[in-house]
């Protein structure tokens, strides 16, 4: 593939799954890496592959509960170029924090509902599921 290439906003939001008011919610929210979305003569919005690529990692970052902000603060670092690698390091890493004690959080939920799971299937299948929250056998 052309690493020239431009693509229009449809092409985009078909190869992200982003809808076009998301892409135009994070060019106006600052979240690309382009400061601006270059257009072509008719006025129509041209992105990059590269802005292709990064809003793969947005998307990511925004489903994993990174807040807009954060994204942003990461999005101007990276534009800004070497240099700051540390504070991007510091940004994810703190981001990888919540993210694993969210995953922890879910992890115990599930290992509840397996449990109940086994137990309506248990009950269920020795004809006492009559019996669930009675106070019964």
């Amino acid at each position: 593939m052309d690493n020239n290439k431009e693509l229009g906003i449809g092409q985009v939001a078909e190869r992200t799954g982003l809808s076009v008011h998301s892409l135009r919610f994070y060019e106006r929210e600052g979240l690309l890496l382009s400061t601006r979305i270059t257009r072509d003569k008719g006025g129509r919005r041209r992105y990059s592959l590269a802005d292709v690529e990064w809003l793969g990692i947005c998307t990511k970052l925004r489903a994993s509960g990174m807040p807009t902000a954060q994204i942003k603060q990461f999005a101007e670092l990276v534009r800004q170029g070497p240099g700051n690698e540390r504070e991007r390091l510091g940004i994810l890493h703190e981001h990888q924090r919540r993210v694993a004690a969210q995953v922890s959080q879910l992890n115990d939920c599930l290992e509840l509902i397996n449990w109940k799971v086994d137990v309506y299937e248990q009950h269920l299948e020795q004809g006492t599921a009559q019996y669930l929250w009675t106070g019964g056998r």
